[in-house]
Formats: C-alpha cells, structure tokens, sequence
C-alpha cells in the first residue's frame, strides 16, 4: 500500500523542532497533527475545534510550501490575533495535502 503520510518539520512553543509523518489520507489539519503528537500542551491548541474562531492554533509558515488561500474567517480571525506575521496562518485551515511534503511551521506563543 503506498504511504500517504508527508513529512513535516513543527517548531513548538519552547524552540523545540520535531519532525513528524502527518497523514495526507485522513483530511487531518495542522492544528490535529499537532494536538495528536501533543506538541502543545492539552488545552492550549485548537481550543474552539478547528472553527478558526480562536488563533490558539495560528502558526508561522517558514518554507515556500504553497499552502490554500486563507479564506475570509482565518483572515479575521488573524487581524484580531495576538503576534500575528505576514508568514500567519491558523493550523486548523490547513488541511494536509500530499504535495505539502517538507512543509515547516512555528507554532505562535501561546496568547
């Protein structure tokens, strides 16, 4: 069977650079990568559920990996956000896809 899984580089809150196979056939986003491989403490991402009604999941994108365009509520959500970069996106809007393999992330301070 041919493996799906995508190799990904995730820099946690405390510097710490993990890298981690996220699956590409299960229509998993960033922010469950990181809540599955419990990169962040419980509780501290992902705290609406993957709505992007909060910015606990908002990452900094750190490769040129082309990622889908930010819809209106991440957009939002962002402008409202705690340090926000222009390299911002919130992981729960980031669905896996195959050709995001070598994709690298900073998980933003916890707001």
């Amino acid at each position: 069977m041919e493996n799906l899984d995508i190799n990904i580089t995730i820099i946690d809150r405390d510097g710490v650079k993990h890298n981690v196979a996220a699956p590409t056939d299960m229509a998993m986003n960033l922010m469950e990568v990181v809540r599955s491989y419990e990169l962040a403490p419980e509780g501290t991402i992902g705290v609406c559920g993957g709505m992007a009604m909060c910015a606990s999941c908002q990452c900094y994108v750190l490769s040129d990996t082309e990622l889908p365009e930010m819809q209106d509520d991440e957009e939002a959500m962002l402008s409202e956000a705690f340090d926000v970069k222009e390299n911002s996106r919130l992981g729960c809007q980031i669905q896996l896809t195959p050709e995001m393999e070598g994709l690298q992330v900073e998980l933003a301070p916890e707001s």
